[in-house]
Parts: C-alpha cells; structure tokens; sequence
C-alpha cells in the first residue's frame, strides 16, 4: 500500500536520493540539498496556514510505501507563478510574409518569448522510483495534486499548467539548448537548468526578446518543439485525459511542451465529491479503483475500492482507513482514478 502525503523535513534524504535519480531535465527537484531544504521548509509552512486566496504558495507531496516505509515519490504545486520570479515560456505563434511581385505569400512559425508576472497555478515536481512504476502508482502520484485543488479551491488560480520535460539525448544534451540558448547564455543545458532554479534574472538579462524564427534553427532543434521527453509521454496521456491541452507554449530551455487547462475542468476537480465513512470492513471491496484524499488539514490520499452506499456515505477496506488515518464519520473526496470514457 502506498499513501501520498505532505513532505517533511525527515524526508530530505530520501528526496535527495529520488533526485538523483531523476536526471538532468527535471527543474523543480533539483539535486542539491540546499534547495531541497528550502523547497521542503515552504511547503510545510505554506500547509501550516492554508491561504484564502493564492499567493505563490508551494505544496510538496511524497509517496510513502508503508510496507518498505520508503519515500518512492515526489509531486508538487504552485498556487500562482509569476511575481518576482517571473514565468517564462516560448509562445509559439505565426509571421506573415507576402510579395505581390512575385506572388508569394507565407506564414513563418516563430517563437516569441513571453514573461508573465501574474501567472497560473502550475504542477510540477512529478517523479516516481523506477521500481515503483506499477499498480497506477504514477497516476495517483501525478492526479492526486488534483484532488487537494479539488477540496481547495480558493487556494489555487483558475488556469492550471503543467511544463513537461523535453526531449534529450542519450548524453543528457537537449537538441534545442544546442542550438539557441547555449549561445546566449554560454553555460551547458544541466547548469542554466540547476541556476533557473535559484534565481531567474539571468534569463531577463540573457534571453534575446526578438522573435526566433523556427526554421531557421537546425531539424534535430526543430524536431523536438512541443514534443515530451520518453519519460513524460504517459504524463502528458494522463492529463489529456483530465482535460489538459497543449497551450501552444514551450519550455524556454528544452522547448517541452506546456499544457494548461482551466481548474475547474479538470476532470478530478470537476467529478470528485465528498463522502461520510459509514462502515470500515475488513473484507476486499469488489469494483473500480478510487483515488481517496482527506478532507481535513492532514491530507492523506491513497487509491482503493470503496462501497457506495448512497449518495454521500461509503464503506472502506481497514487497510485503505489505516493508510489514511481516518475513522468511522470521517468525510472523503474520492473520484474514480481511472474512469470508463
């Protein structure tokens, strides 16, 4: 049994470890145990008093196996990106080129460069132990920030994005770093990645504001625009199934796609409900897997069979109420995990 629950700072370590394995890419859970530190510290305060409105709030969840009492995973959420660490993405958008002379008239992709000071919610953070990925572990690690959006809505702004790692190579180098930012910046792919991370001006200092016209950059750079690294297509399957869309933007750095949603249409948000605990059994629940979350501060969540006995009362298996420490008369949100189309 695996439960997702809030970081603490006892799970350092294990965070650590979970970042080395993550590789080069994965901006939001860096290998360096400063930041981690940090990264933890602002997700237990930002829980300790539940904002009434989103104000750049960080939530950190880890994945616990129970049985192993093993940290095997990471999620997160920013309630609203933007102020003084901007949000920077490649929009990708059209130049129109015309000559009546001789007859030609063209649209020319290009990337424009976008800042955005007043941002949307973004989820991130997402990583899971290799020898965890089983059993829709990863679906529950990735959908259960949903849920806590779901119970919290005001916590959180109205527009949801997901920036998705993109494609590298077989030595960890992005095609598209290569050919653009590498000439700007003059540091390699895995630096500009671990420095953005720390403090985003140089991007404002370095960054060319001008238009990049996208054919004029080499294919293999081409090639990988709005395209998700190997590891991060079943993700991007996961959240078009919770109504995500590419947004037409790109990572500035590895040109992985964003997709964005609007928070109340997001599937979980939309269809979760609550639900009173009526009985705890200690028999196997026939039916389809449930994603369940707690409704109270101490947010817990796990997946399991529920039995529905009405509207708004369910029965539990006793492992699914001791994963989440909950008691007969506790309420639930609960939502399918992986609902029939």
């Amino acid at each position: 049994m695996v439960v997702v629950r809030p970081v603490a700072l006892a799970d350092l370590d294990a965070l650590v470890e979970l970042a080395s394995l993550a590789g080069v890419g994965l901006t939001t859970l860096p290998k360096d145990r400063d930041l981690l530190t940090k990264r933890i510290n602002k997700s237990v305060e930002s829980l300790r008093r539940f904002a009434d409105r989103p104000s750049g709030e960080a939530y950190l969840f880890v994945m616990e196996d129970l049985v192993a009492k093993k940290v095997v995973g990471a999620c997160g959420i920013v309630s609203k990106v933007g102020g003084f660490q901007p949000f920077y993405a490649y929009h990708i958008e059209s130049s129109l080129f015309e000559s009546k002379v001789i007859n030609v008239r063209k649209e020319v992709p290009i990337l424009k460069l976008g800042e955005e000071h007043d941002g949307p919610c973004e989820i991130g953070s997402l990583f899971l132990h290799p020898d965890w990925r089983h059993d829709r572990n990863g679906k529950l690690l990735q959908l259960v920030r949903f849920l806590f959006i779901a119970e919290h809505p005001e916590m959180f702004e109205s527009t949801v994005i997901s920036e998705i790692r993109g494609v590298l190579d077989e030595r960890g180098q992005s095609p598209f770093w290569n050919a653009l930012g590498k000439h700007f910046f003059g540091i390699d792919f895995a630096e500009a990645d671990r420095l953005s991370i720390v403090n985003k001006k140089f991007i404002a200092d370095l960054m060319p504001d001008h238009p990049i016209y996208i054919p004029l950059l080499p294919p293999d750079a081409q090639a990988v625009i709005g395209k998700p690294h190997k590891e991060s297509e079943r993700a991007v399957k996961n959240l078009e199934g919770e109504g995500f869309r590419f947004g037409n933007m790109v990572d500035i750095f590895d040109a992985g796609p964003v997709m964005v949603a609007q928070r109340d249409d997001i599937r979980t948000v939309k269809q979760s409900r609550r639900a009173k605990i009526s009985a705890v059994v200690d028999h196997e629940i026939a039916g389809p897997t449930f994603m369940l979350g707690t409704a109270s501060e101490n947010f817990r969540a796990c997946k399991g069979n529920v039995e529905q006995r009405d509207a708004t009362s369910i029965r539990i298996t006793a492992e699914t109420a001791a994963a989440l420490q909950v008691h007969v008369g506790d309420s639930l949100r609960i939502v399918e995990l992986c609902p029939q189309s």
